[in-house]
């Protein structure tokens, strides 16, 4: 069975091969199962022994530090050649000055060898659960590999250290406020990647850890620090782990899905193969037959748990279009235009759009149904900024691998003014960094007709110009405006119905539209309810009693700001069509930029 083609690791040995670099981070998905290939091939192994077994190559001796354990070798053979160097190295002595004062002195020569063999031994256990002493000998064996003697060299072999958990032996965070031994690690680290006779020689460092913005900056920012980055498993992958765990079940257990083994494998996009393990081992164990709906809830539940819940929610509006009162124009464009390019792949695809309105106008129903009729995977982003300085960094790279393994989602973005800050020097560097980020996720052309963009705001212009630009939701900004002439109509009619019925005639709905003057398609929605609520009282309520409950009704003082905001969305607008008047002029448009600044001099914003 062929192994899945991993990218990452052929990108990590061109780089080395190429000398481009003698120091790599691994980040992202490093806490998954890798198929291995060669000797021990056919299973599913950590990242550590995926790397390992696919670096046992000649000349090259492998050593794995990993926190809570000493420092090992791959090849139990390279030991006693890096103790031999050691030895020379602290001695001055090459083979022959060895013998020969030996010779001269054989018991103190043989004494200092034993011990410099001992203290080697020692220093090497002495690295379980302390990190100092492990980063210094490491860095110090580097020094003994590429060292020379009599013009030759010390170690005929080259040295590939992986360091594991690099996040938590050089974290991040301001240097007046690391303990002692951080500090001492962080300056050991730079002086070693910073090494010129390390960077041009030929021994190799990896460290890994999830996110680079873990590790202390002051080693991260490194030039000549490589990031490469481990992806989630994409289609190809995930089909391959479905073949080999049914290849590897026991005689009387099988694997039943609702359909084939392709359509499982697009369903988990998203699941890493830790989870995907998971998924099908409890299928097995409970003898059932693996339906459709536990895979999203899987999916939705692994999602949650590598984002977290405060961040992102995965959501299946179960509303359509049919169930939208009024807007029928929008409702039109959106099935003829909006709808065909988010489907659509390639460069036909909308990378995003951006929807403006003033508050309580509809925008987030109305685009929901939009979600469901398309029926895409919908992930909502609720608060992409973290409380803990750094985590956002860790988040965004968590959501960036979870979106390049989904084939097509909506990302779906409420209150989208607050969720992005902007780029300019006011902002934190956190927050640039941030909104950076999403930038260039939208307008990553790899991502185009993967990943759709939906920003819901009633502050469109709150929103940063550079998200706001053709390439990314400024490729189309709709307006939603409060319901006129036959929406409104419509409005009223479905307002009063559970009340009255359906069976209004002119005179009647003229009394109620006039009732209901300025009313947004909130204000419908919450006086149908109470409409409701006060028939079921009462047992009966007639026009007349309607009639008092609507003229009962005071709005809140928001008018101005309600009208900002539309004003907002008007001037905001990218299509025509989308406008209240296709043909509304220069001037008429002008006169609405004016409305605006007369309304942000009475302090409305």
């Amino acid at each position: 069975m062929e192994s899945p083609p991993y990218e990452f690791l052929r990108e990590v040995g061109r780089v080395l091969n190429a000398g481009q670099t003698r120091s790599i981070t691994l980040t992202g998905n490093i806490d998954d199962l890798f198929h291995r290939t060669g000797a021990g091939a056919g299973d599913y192994v950590p990242l550590i022994d995926f790397l390992v077994g696919h670096w046992k190559i000649p000349n090259h001796i492998v050593l794995v530090y990993e926190l809570n354990g000493p420092i090992r070798f791959v090849n139990d053979g390279d030991r006693p050649l890096l103790r031999d160097a050691w030895l020379k190295w602290r001695t001055g002595l090459d083979s022959n000055d060895l013998a020969i004062k030996r010779m001269l002195s054989p018991g103190a020569v043989d004494a200092q060898a034993a011990l410099l063999q001992k203290d080697f031994d020692q220093q090497l256990q002495q690295a379980v659960g302390q990190p100092t002493v492990a980063l210094e000998l490491l860095r110090q064996l580097c020094l003994c590999s590429r060292s020379k003697l009599g013009g030759k060299a010390l170690l005929a072999q080259n040295l590939i250290i992986l360091v594991e958990a690099a996040d938590l032996i050089v974290p991040e965070g301001e240097v007046t406020r690391l303990s002692d031994r951080d500090r001492h690690r962080l300056n050991i680290g730079v002086d070693w990647f910073s090494d010129p006779g390390f960077v041009n020689g030929n021994d190799s460092v990896v460290l890994i850890a999830e996110s680079r913005s873990q590790i202390s900056q002051r080693i991260a920012r490194l030039p000549h620090l490589l990031d490469i980055p481990v992806p989630a498993p994409d289609e190809k992958s995930r089909r391959h782990f479905v073949a080999w765990y049914r290849a590897t079940l026991s005689q009387g257990l099988k694997l039943d899905v609702w359909a084939s083994d392709d359509a499982l494998a697009r369903a988990t996009a998203g699941l890493s193969i830790h989870a995907l393990m998971q998924l099908l081992k409890g299928a097995v164990h409970q003898r059932i037959t693996l339906s459709q709906n536990a895979v999203t809830e899987k999916v939705a539940a692994y999602i949650k748990s590598q984002l977290g819940e405060d961040m992102v929610e995965m959501k299946k509006p179960s509303h359509t279009l049919d169930d939208v009162v009024g807007f029928e124009s929008l409702k039109t464009f959106i099935r003829a235009e909006l709808m065909p390019r988010i489907a659509a792949e390639g460069e036909d695809a909308l990378p995003g759009a951006a929807v403006g309105g003033a508050i309580g106008s509809g925008k987030t129903f109305i685009f929901e149904a939009v979600a469901a009729e398309l029926d895409m995977v919908v992930l909502v982003l609720k608060n992409i900024r973290s409380q803990w300085y750094g985590q956002t960094d860790v988040l965004f790279e968590r959501l960036r691998r979870v979106l390049e393994s989904l084939s097509k989602v909506l990302i779906f973005v409420d209150e989208a003014d607050t969720q992005f800050g902007g780029v300019g020097a006011g902002e934190h560097a956190t927050e640039r960094r941030l909104t950076g980020k999403i930038q260039a996720m939208m307008s990553d052309t790899r991502l185009r007709g993967r990943v759709t963009w939906l920003l819901m705001t009633a502050r469109i212009h709150l929103l940063s110009p550079d998200i706001r630009r053709p390439g990314r939701v400024g490729d189309l900004i709709i307006p939603v405006l409060d319901p006129e002439g036959d929406d409104r109509t419509a409005f009223v009619r479905w307002m009063v119905a559970p009340v009255l019925g359906d069976d209004g005639d002119d005179a009647t709905l003229e009394k109620l539209t006039a009732a209901t003057k300025g009313f947004s398609a909130a204000n419908f929605a919450a006086m149908r309810g109470e409409l409701k609520s006060k028939h079921r009282l009462s047992g009966s309520l007639n026009f007349d009693g309607v009639l008092a409950v609507l003229h009962d009704h005071l709005p809140p003082p928001i008018e101005d700001t309600r009208r900002y905001q539309t004003l907002q969305a008007l001037v905001n607008c990218t299509r025509r069509s989308l406008l209240p008047d296709p043909k509304a002029t220069d001037k008429e448009r002008a006169a609405w930029a004016d409305e605006i600044r007369a309304l942000e001099a009475k302090g409305i914003r």
